[in-house]
């Protein structure tokens, strides 16, 4: 800055980029330098880019691990064991809604609730079907009660916080 900007006696001008004390004005349009924008990228909450990131690699995964077992067969299906059709059914296409929403919390959209609230709503009516299954005696995997369980509390979970971070608006 030059001496004599320094001692100016002038007002600063309102619209301008730079305020009084010289910094760029937060209310500035067309700055990305702004203090507003370099805080929060899309003005969510931090948590949001890890939680989406986790949640669109963990649906990545479900698509490829249920893909593996609907399409490829043979030993891939012999290591899942006594899976529930349905059920791998539901995941594997499930997995493709956790990425949609893992990219609407990344970007912080409001479409991510009713999105995590569809998958989390899902989940519950797949597990409450494959309790059914089980409760007929059909056969499963222990495991795939706690997958199911956990499905269900981490989309609930997630709908959740996205809820009281005001999406329901």
């Amino acid at each position: 800055m030059s001496e004599r900007n320094m001692h100016t006696t002038e007002p600063p001008t309102r619209g301008h980029a730079h305020g009084t004390n010289g910094v760029a004005d937060a209310a500035a349009p067309g700055h990305a330098d702004t203090a507003a924008s370099t805080a929060k990228p899309d003005g969510g909450p931090r948590w949001r880019i890890a939680l989406g990131w986790f949640v669109g690699l963990f649906g990545g995964l479900t698509v490829f691990s249920g893909g593996a077992v609907l399409f490829v067969g043979g030993p891939v299906s012999a290591l899942a064991g006594s899976f529930v059709p349905f059920v791998v059914w539901a995941n594997f296409l499930a997995g493709f809604a956790y990425i949609a929403a893992a990219v609407g919390l990344v970007r912080w959209r409001p479409w991510a609730l009713p999105v995590s609230m569809a998958i989390a709503g899902l989940t519950v009516l797949v597990f409450a079907a494959f309790g059914i299954h089980v409760l007929s005696g059909g056969d499963f995997e222990i495991r795939t009660v706690g997958a199911l369980a956990l499905r269900c509390a981490v989309w609930m979970g997630i709908a959740l916080a996205l809820y009281k971070k005001g999406f329901a608006k």
